[in-house]
C-alpha cells in the first residue's frame, strides 16, 4: 500500500480510485464494513481503492487551537485509537491500495465543501467515486453533508455511495443492538473491557511503541519487563492484562509472544508518566530499541501497592499463571 501524504501530483496508476473517506479510528467493524464496500467497487471497475483520511485528526487539531498550547501527546486526553502506522498497517491487511492521509491544517480546515471537492478530490486525487457514512459531514464548519457531495458528484461525474450505519448486539441484553463507533470502544477501553472492545474492533486493540530502557526491577524479580510508553494513543484503564506481542521490524511482524502487562503508575515504585510494562512468556532476548505491538486480550485486575516486595513478586506470579490460562483458550 502507497502513502500519499499530499493531493497534489497523485500517480496515474492511483487515479480514478474509489475512496473511502472517513477518519476511521481503530479500523473497527463498522470501518471495515464501508472499506469493504469500496473494494467491491473498485473491483468491479478495475480501479484502485483508496481512503482518504486526516493527520492530526481534525479533533486533535481543534483541541489543540482551544488549548494554549496544545495537549502533549500521551496526556490524559489523547483519544486516538490507532496513530497514523498502525492505522496504515491495518488498512494494508484489508487490501487498500493508496492511503491520503492528508495535513488537517488550518488551510483544510478553512476549505469550503466546494473547494474541498473541486481542489482535493477532484483536480487532486482525481476520484472515480466515494463511500462515505451516512452522517458524514465534511468542509469549513461542516458546512457539507451527503447531500451536498452527492449533488456535486453529479456536477463533477463521481460516484458517492452512502453507507449504513453497522451495529452490533450489546453484550448487556437490555440495550439489544447498538452503534460501533470509535467513541463506545474508547469508553470501553476506559472501562476496562477490552475482550469487548476487540469484539467490536473484529481484532484485539493494541498499544503500540518502541522499548525503552528502565530501571530493571522486573529483572532482579525474575520478570524482565519490555518498558514502553504510550506516545500517541489512548490510555486504558489502569491495571494487569493478559496480552499477545508482536515484535515488528518495519511494518511486518517477526514474532509473536504471549505475555502479561501491567499498564499504569507502579504504586510501589510510582513514575509521573504511565507506563507499560510487558513480560514476554518463554522469551530470552534483547527487546531495547524494538518496536512492540501489545494487544490488550483481557483485564486481570486493578494495580494495587503490596506491603512487601515478595507479596508483589508472588502477585507478579499470579498474574501471570493467570494470564497463561486466559491466553490458552483465546484464539
Amino acid at each position: 500500500m502507497r502513502i500519499f501524504r499530499h493531493y497534489d501530483d497523485v500517480p496515474l496508476a492511483f487515479r480514478g480510485a474509489v475512496v473511502a473517506i472517513g477518519n476511521f479510528d481503530g479500523v473497527h467493524r463498522g470501518h471495515r464494513a464501508l472499506i469493504a464496500e469500496a473494494k467491491v467497487q473498485a473491483e468491479a471497475r478495475r480501479s484502485p481503492l483508496a481512503v482518504l483520511s486526516f493527520e492530526p485528526h481534525p479533533q486533535e487539531y481543534f483541541k489543540t487551537l482551544r488549548q494554549e498550547g496544545g495537549p502533549t501527546p500521551a496526556g490524559p486526553d489523547c483519544f486516538r485509537l490507532t496513530p497514523l502506522r498502525a492505522k496504515a498497517r491495518l488498512l494494508a491487511d484489508l487490501g487498500v491500495d493508496a492511503l491520503f492521509a492528508l495535513n488537517f491544517d488550518g488551510e483544510m480546515a478553512r476549505r469550503t465543501p466546494q473547494d474541498f471537492v473541486e481542489n482535493v478530490l477532484v483536480n487532486g486525487l482525481g476520484i472515480g467515486g466515494v463511500v462515505v457514512g451516512h452522517d458524514f459531514e465534511f468542509g469549513q464548519r461542516r458546512a457539507g453533508n451527503l447531500a451536498t457531495l452527492s449533488y456535486m458528484g453529479e456536477m463533477e461525474g463521481f460516484t458517492v455511495t452512502d453507507f449504513d450505519t453497522v451495529t452490533a448486539h450489546s453484550s448487556n441484553e437490555k440495550n439489544g443492538d447498538e452503534k460501533i463507533s470509535s467513541t463506545l470502544i474508547r469508553q470501553l477501553l476506559k472501562q476496562a473491557k477490552p475482550d469487548e472492545a476487540a469484539r467490536l474492533l473484529g481484532h484485539p486493540w493494541a498499544v503500540e511503541a518502541r522499548v525503552e530502557h528502565g530501571d530493571a526491577r522486573g529483572r532482579t524479580m525474575g520478570f524482565p519487563t519490555a518498558n514502553m510508553h504510550l506516545g500517541h494513543c489512548l490510555a486504558p484503564a489502569f491495571g494487569v492484562y493478559a496480552v499477545r506481542v508482536n515484535i515488528l521490524e518495519g511494518d511486518r511482524a517477526v514474532a509473536r509472544h504471549d505475555g502479561v502487562a501491567n499498564f499504569g503508575i507502579r504504586p510501589m515504585y510510582q513514575v509521573n508518566v504511565p507506563l507499560m510494562e510487558t513480560h514476554l512468556f518463554d522469551f530470552d532476548g534483547d527487546l531495547y530499541g524494538k518496536y512492540l505491538s501489545v494487544e490488550l486480550i483481557q483485564y486481570i485486575r486493578p494495580e494495587a501497592k503490596f506491603p512487601s516486595l515478595d507479596a508483589l513478586i508472588a502477585q507478579i506470579a499470579a498474574d501471570a499463571a493467570k494470564a497463561r490460562g486466559i491466553l490458552a483458550k483465546t484464539a
